[in-house]
């Protein structure tokens, strides 16, 4: 019977194996594809054209920051040097226990402001509005603690323009990305709900005054590696979700969005550590069930570059958190999995969320519990568990190496030959411990969730600027 049950088993690992990256592969070309066609349809002229047309909506800017004392000054003035015809940047300080105010206030000349603001959304309580005359577009809100979620929200009732972007206040734009990234609001005005834009990896990189100077390599292979996988799943992975409007993220590092639909829909979760998927997945849903048509897209060309982890302590946090809250938005959202009702989302992404980044770990953790089991228990021999370990990892190489392949050969972000080599070796690296690892956080992240914990965990940062890696 045990020998019965474990085949059966066996049979589903090697299915499952097959088919979850399978599932990446598609994803990666269709990105890829997708970016091509877009490529295509954008000029330089058309950036020109937005800067000076009227018709370019303006944007409030909301990065909430809490202890972010190491990048808060230079990140800031990289905002205020957006090229952008109308914007405003909005910090929301939610109640740091650093000096990142108080750096803030003496970087800005900020002063105490009178600035009135309807509270279309419930937040904690506002201590203190700051305003600079030398820079009449930035505004710096002090609260009490109260999470992301609720500095976004403070950050979106203090928002005087009908889109925002929403970013991470450890995070640098480049300087036409707010551009890039509006193109869809200006295509489909009134349509267009959301955008997300490319998230890539700063450590090494040569940071000046708010400014990625020169792009760079990480001389560790922590953050080597997480550049391979954020080129697979947060860049292509994204784009081939978003080719049937069906994508369920947008970073919470650099999105636009528009504002009425955002409140609408409720704002930002105050009691979810997944505050990013959540809204996206509930403004689908608002939009579905009103019947409304709508638009939530991902835009392969404007950057945000943003510090990784750089050891596995802080890595733990991120990926636990990151899991939980996965777990929580398709727990609190069930109602819409394999529903025709909600179109594409409801059969297609969020059951292949389900199945493929949440389940997906719990299932992988036990194939390499089981092929050790299998072959004690003389059940499998040596070779045959060899041979399904080398294929399933070969295959992951492939999916790994074919984004890293095609981001050469689109963006060409790291030009010189050595760095392709090097990327190409992390593709390979990534998955001889760090997946193993990935995955069993992921696994631990549902006991986590099981016993309500919704910490975010002390994030500790360098500094993009002087970070080498």
């Amino acid at each position: 019977m045990l020998e019965t049950i474990l085949g059966w088993y066996t049979g589903f690992m090697l299915i499952f194996f097959f088919t979850i990256n399978s599932y990446y592969l598609l994803l990666t070309v269709a990105g890829f594809w997708r970016t091509l066609r877009v490529f295509k349809e954008v000029r330089r002229p058309d950036q020109r054209r937005l800067l000076r047309s009227p018709l370019t909506p303006p944007v409030s800017v909301l990065a909430p920051a809490f202890n972010e004392e190491a990048n808060v000054v230079e990140n800031v003035r990289s905002l205020l040097m957006l090229d952008y015809p109308l914007f405003e940047v909005i910090l929301v300080n939610d109640g740091s226990s650093d000096d990142t105010l108080r750096r803030l206030v003496d970087a800005f000349d900020l002063r105490r402001s009178a600035r009135s603001f309807e509270p279309a959304l419930a937040t904690k309580p506002v201590r203190a509005i700051y305003e600079s005359p030398s820079y009449p577009n930035l505004v710096v809100v002090d609260k009490l603690n109260g999470g992301k979620a609720d500095a976004l929200n403070a950050g979106l009732n203090l928002s005087l323009y009908p889109i925002f972007c929403a970013i991470d206040a450890d995070s640098i734009l480049e300087p036409d990305a707010l551009l890039r990234l509006v193109r869809p609001f200006v295509d489909s005005p009134g349509v267009t709900i959301a955008a997300g834009g490319v998230v890539r990896v700063a450590n090494g990189c040569d940071v000046r005054s708010g400014r990625v100077r020169k792009v760079h390599l990480p001389h560790r292979s922590l953050p080597l590696v997480q550049i391979v996988e954020y080129l697979r799943a947060f860049l292509f992975g994204r784009m081939g979700w978003s080719t049937g409007n069906s994508l369920l993220v947008i970073s919470g590092a650099f999105g636009l969005f528009e504002k009425r639909a955002a409140i609408l829909a409720g704002g930002y979760a105050t009691d979810s550590v997944g505050e990013d998927m959540e809204l996206v997945v509930r403004m689908h849903r608002y939009r579905r069930e009103a019947c409304q048509p709508y638009r939530i897209g991902f835009v392969p060309d404007p950057i945000c570059w943003t510090e990784v982890p750089e050891n596995l302590r802080v890595l733990r946090r991120q990926r636990t958190r990151w899991q939980r809250g996965l777990i929580d938005t398709l727990l609190r959202h069930r109602q819409m999995i394999g529903r025709p009702r909600y179109g594409a989302v409801g059969m297609i992404s969020l059951p292949g969320f389900l199945m493929f980044e949440m389940i997906s770990p719990l299932v992988e953790l036990s194939g390499y519990l089981l092929l050790p089991v299998l072959w004690t228990l003389g059940l499998i021999s040596a070779s045959i568990a060899a041979t399904f370990f080398c294929l399933a990892t070969l295959y992951m190489v492939l999916i790994s190496a074919l984004a890293v392949l095609l981001e050469d050969l689109v963006f060409r972000r790291y030009p010189r030959t050595l760095d392709l080599g090097r990327l190409l070796i992390g593709a390979v690296l990534e998955n001889f411990g760090f997946r193993q690892l990935t995955v069993w956080w992921r696994v631990r992240a549902f006991w986590e969730y099981w016993r309500g914990d919704l910490s975010w965990g002390v994030m500790e940062r360098r500094g993009v600027g002087a970070s080498a890696g």
